[in-house]
């Protein structure tokens, strides 16, 4: 028994396809909008590369580039299906191929299903790479002389200023590194000596963050060194009072904006989706109600439509038959090839 099974008259079939190729039309324009979407990403991804540990997931965004592109193909493809299904000459000649292209519109929704998806899961693999990035930006901050890390300096601070962070997690983490070049030390000076020997691995530490990390907003002059130190600064201090730094890390600011981008971009994947769902169940019902038109000189009688010829279950069974039948094929076909292989050796 076929499952929800509706009857067509002529003026319902042309209906259903005149409706059918403006929502296809109107899923190509959001196939472009899928596209130029994942490629905003994937540039906004390697733009700030050099705090990514270079090993940026791009899943997300080749997925919604691909799945666009797609979408744009086989949809202006069933356009032109629809156009041609309301002239009887004109789907003969599409008939035999109906069957196969609903079967790549049903992969076209698992793959932009799949993009959607990962658009939602990918946060934990990111917030990773950003944690790992940051520390190693932060880690050549001072390495302006060295080539290949002379632009360090330069991404850390325009990424702090855009985004109002400092730091991995926070300013404390400017504490636990040297970000100074050895270039701007005086190392004749009693206090860099007995800041270097009281540090195990001989590094130069101060309780300091880069200007980047000042707060413009703030009435009070930027205090960037001696942060920890109460008697350094007139009326201070640093347990109680509002620092005029940025207080939120990098990680959580960048994390905060990816994760805006990839939630936006996964609730329209979803959308478009839908729509792609929808389609692929109208052009199912136009597929058979024009299957069933069995007086072709009367194109005036009524037909029926239905999503699926069985039950599901009944559906599912045949399926699965013919997936057995596909690999004993196989299996006979590669004994067959190997029996002659065997004879030819003889």
């Amino acid at each position: 028994m076929a499952l929800l099974k509706v009857k067509f008259d002529q003026k319902k079939r042309v209906k259903l396809a005149q409706g059918l190729w403006l929502l296809n039309w109107l899923s190509v324009l959001a196939g472009l909008v899928l596209f130029s979407l994942g490629l905003f990403l994937k540039i906004e991804l390697r733009k700030r590369s050099d705090v990514m540990d270079n090993s940026e997931s791009h899943f997300v965004p080749n997925s919604l580039i691909g799945v666009g592109l797609l979408s744009c193909a086989c949809n202006a493809l069933a356009g032109k299906v629809c156009y041609d299904a309301l002239d009887p000459a004109r789907w003969a000649r599409w008939r035999p191929w109906l069957r196969p292209y609903l079967a790549l519109c049903v992969l076209l929704g698992a793959a932009l299903l799949l993009a959607a998806l990962g658009c939602f899961v990918l946060r934990g693999s990111l917030e990773d790479t950003l944690a790992r990035g940051l520390r190693s930006g932060m880690k050549y901050y001072r390495d302006t002389d060295t080539p290949g890390r002379c632009f360090m300096k330069k991404t850390m601070d325009m990424l702090q200023i855009e985004f109002r962070c400092c730091g991995n997690n926070g300013f404390r983490d400017w504490f636990e590194i040297q970000w100074i070049s050895n270039r701007y030390l005086d190392f004749s000076s009693k206090e860099v000596k007995d800041r270097i020997k009281s540090n195990v691995d001989g590094r130069y530490l101060v309780d300091g963050v880069p200007f980047s990390c000042c707060n413009p907003n703030s009435p009070r002059p930027c205090i960037q060194y001696q942060l920890t130190n109460n008697s350094a600064h007139y009326s201070y201090d640093h347990q109680t009072e509002e620092l005029n730094l940025w207080l939120s890390g990098c990680r959580a600011a960048l994390l905060s904006y990816y994760s805006g981008l990839m939630n936006s971009m996964g609730a329209a994947t979803l959308l478009v989706w839908l729509l792609e769902v929808a389609i692929t169940v109208g052009l199912r019902y136009l597929h058979t109600a024009l299957e069933g038109v069995t007086n072709a000189e009367d194109p005036e009688c009524e037909s029926e439509g239905w999503l699926l010829e069985k039950s599901i279950p009944e559906t599912w069974k045949a399926f699965l038959e013919g997936l057995k039948k596909l690999g004993k094929g196989n299996q006979v076909e590669a004994e067959g090839g190997d029996g002659g292989q065997a004879a030819e050796a003889g």
